[in-house]
């Protein structure tokens, strides 16, 4: 049963009383949770151009100089680190800041397979769309309706510039599926057979992209890339990978953020006026991660919360229930 006093506090937008409410307007939401076209941006303060801080990454010079050889050798990055260190944000920060358009992301989870993230034929969808009676003689759809390339095969499309690929925690899929992809690594092209038993007639076929109501052209049945992906797959420490797959990868390993750092991403996420609000927070985040992993995002949410008005002062209040620890036990 919430108080008076509690029920008139301005950030409570659920007050759990049972009266139904009409004039409930949203705040706004942290800077990280915002979703589709609407991304406010402000001025950058030495450049002028427009800052969009859900894409703000703070990556140290090592990291950056890892990054950077994987670029240059075009071989896939291998990020490790513990969970909400950042390790799929880096991903979207090289998309961004080297504008490479979206982000192509493969979640790779214990049923995932190297022909699924390539591409999908919908066999039985063409089959049901020729046997259907057409009017005036009308054909059926080309096969390349039926043709869908995966988040991989996307990426291994001709393109002037590089896509980025997220391959996503990889330590969790079959045991074997590193390997299944060091192929395609190394000769960046893959054969479609069911394009290339195609007559000569048809010697070009176009397909469905993993991006939305994106198409490409496949000759002859094959796809090869024109720009090595940047690839970026992270893993968190599972399961131990073959050393043929480590061999062609650059292994990049992200550290908890020290406290300077942290000072840094809250600055990039939040604003220079954050980190007023975050000192006692910074303090508790530093110590509890001390004895039991958190995640970076976890602070921020404690520090966008007291920006908002959320007291955050007990510890063992709604602050324990934001920088609730991540391992076993916690």
């Amino acid at each position: 049963m919430t108080s008076h006093a509690e029920e008139e506090a301005p950030w409570q937008i659920f007050r759990g009383n049972g009266k139904k409410r009409t004039d409930v307007s949203f705040p706004e939401a942290p800077p990280w949770r915002r979703f589709g076209t609407a991304q406010p941006s402000e001025p950058d303060g030495e450049t002028g151009e427009p800052v969009n801080h859900r894409t703000g990454y703070v990556i140290g010079r090592a990291e950056t100089e890892v990054v950077n050889a994987a670029l240059h050798l075009r071989r896939p990055l291998l990020v490790t680190g513990h969970p909400g260190v950042g390790k799929t944000s880096l991903a979207q920060a090289i998309a961004h800041e080297l504008d490479l358009g979206n982000v192509l992301h493969w979640p790779v989870n214990s049923r995932s397979t190297r022909q699924d993230a390539l591409y999908r034929y919908d066999a039985i969808g063409r089959l049901q769309e020729s046997n259907l009676p057409r009017a005036n003689g009308e054909a059926p759809p080309p096969i390349g309706d039926f043709v869908r390339l995966g988040p991989l095969g996307t990426a291994l499309a001709p393109t002037d510039k590089p896509r980025v690929l997220l391959i996503d925690e990889l330590d969790k899929g079959d045991v074997d599926l590193p390997n299944d992809l060091l192929t395609v690594f190394e000769e960046g092209s893959f054969e479609i057979p069911e394009l290339s038993r195609l007559p000569e007639t048809q010697p070009e076929v176009e397909v469905f992209t993993a991006d939305h109501g994106g198409r490409t052209t496949v000759e002859r049945g094959y796809i090869t890339c024109t720009q090595f992906p940047v690839v970026v797959i992270t893993s968190n420490g599972e399961r131990d990978f073959p050393p043929a797959f480590w061999r062609r990868c650059l292994p990049l390993h992200l550290a908890d953020p020290d406290e300077t750092r942290l000072k840094e991403i809250i600055t990039q996420h939040l604003g220079e006026d954050a980190l007023a609000a975050a000192g006692d927070l910074l303090k508790t985040f530093m110590g509890q991660r001390a004895v039991g992993e958190l995640a970076t995002d976890q602070l921020l949410n404690a520090v966008f919360l007291r920006l908002g008005g959320l007291r955050l002062d007990d510890p063992e209040g709604l602050l324990k229930t934001v920088l609730h620890r991540l391992n076993a036990g916690g």
